[in-house]
């Protein structure tokens, strides 16, 4: 049995990340459409080790994607010089069975997760944005920065704010010198996330925050946002005003919004929101079965949590691609 390994050098070499933002846009629209076998997450606890190992796997037929991405969770790691949550994604050729690829999981997690906040920009962002506010710079940030852009390269400024203005002017330089001439975009960080997000026309919340990282009364009319961060009950970025305020509210699966996400799980147990308001799924947009934006002045929300469609639709597209040019190490059981 021949295996394809491919490490972020090789999957960057063999798609790019427009390629990623049709690969997202492709798997919900499978999954809302009913086309996928998606089981909720396998979550281990490994108490001895203060470690957590969590499973989401599945097959998505159309795309003939079948695997599972491996993710844990161990904060004991840091000390000991490895990677907090390290990840990997284990590809299997569905006609088979057989193994037919490993791919670093990390990288994986990083561009689809950028690339769905990237397709849900495109579908409903005003096309007249110029003002982009970045709110949070870890792992995650640089994905969500370079998926907004891609799909809106008419922006004319990004701001980006941390709790902590070092880290997020840090952040900016280094963001400016890799994509701001690329895309003819300025990239600055703000000393305050009323700064960040009072003249955008799209925000991106990717934190781990508990509690509202802006003041939604300050954003304009007719701001698209994409909350990425909240995957937890107790995980809130986004503050009630703005979700029972938003137009037009969607997600990427709404069995894992409505049960994982604090931004929308919070305001519903206060009963100043209800599962009802939420408009549809992405994919139910990307199918034409919801509606999406139908005024400039209209706010727009999406919340995602993640789903396993995304990661085996996206490393099948990536293994594909790696087949096609020959990229990566092969090895053999």
């Amino acid at each position: 049995m021949k295996i394809r390994v491919l490490n972020q050098q090789d999957m960057q070499k063999v798609f790019t990340m427009k390629e990623a933002i049709k690969a997202a846009g492709d798997a919900l629209a499978m999954y809302s459409a009913g086309n996928t076998d998606i089981p909720l997450r396998a979550n281990i606890n490994v108490a001895e080790h203060g470690g957590n190992s969590l499973y989401m796997y599945g097959y998505a037929a159309p795309a003939q994607a079948l695997g599972v991405k491996i993710v844990s969770v161990y904060s004991g790691n840091a000390a000991k010089g490895l990677p907090v949550v390290p990840a990997t994604m284990v590809l299997l050729n569905s006609a088979t069975g057989q193994v037919c690829a490993l791919l670093d999981g990390t990288y994986l997690t990083r561009a689809r997760t950028g690339a769905v906040a990237g397709a849900a920009t495109e579908l409903l962002a005003r096309k007249d944005s110029k003002i982009f506010a970045l709110i949070g710079t870890g792992g995650q940030a640089e994905g969500q920065l370079e998926a907004v852009l891609t799909v809106r390269p008419e922006l004319e400024k990004v701001m980006v704010y941390s709790r902590n203005y070092e880290k997020a002017s840090a952040f900016a330089k280094a963001m400016e010198e890799k994509y701001g001439e690329k895309f003819g975009v300025s990239i600055t960080a703000a000393h305050s996330s009323e700064e960040a997000v009072k003249d955008a026309d799209i925000i991106t919340a990717v934190t781990t925050a508990n509690n509202a990282v802006f003041d939604g009364t300050l954003t304009k009319k007719g701001v698209h946002i994409n909350a990425m961060g909240s995957y937890t009950p107790d995980m809130a970025e986004i503050g009630e005003y703005t979700v029972t305020h938003a137009n037009k509210i969607y997600t990427d699966t709404n069995e894992g919004v409505i049960s994982e996400s604090g931004d929308l799980i919070q305001p519903m147990e206060k009963g100043t929101f209800k599962e009802s308001d939420v408009t549809g799924e992405l994919g139910q947009l990307i199918n034409g079965t919801v509606p999406g934006r139908e005024s400039d002045d209209e706010m727009t929300l999406f919340e995602s949590v993640g789903t396993a469609v995304l990661d085996i639709v996206t490393a099948q597209r990536i293994y594909e691609r790696a087949e096609e040019m020959n990229v990566g190490s092969v090895i053999e059981l």
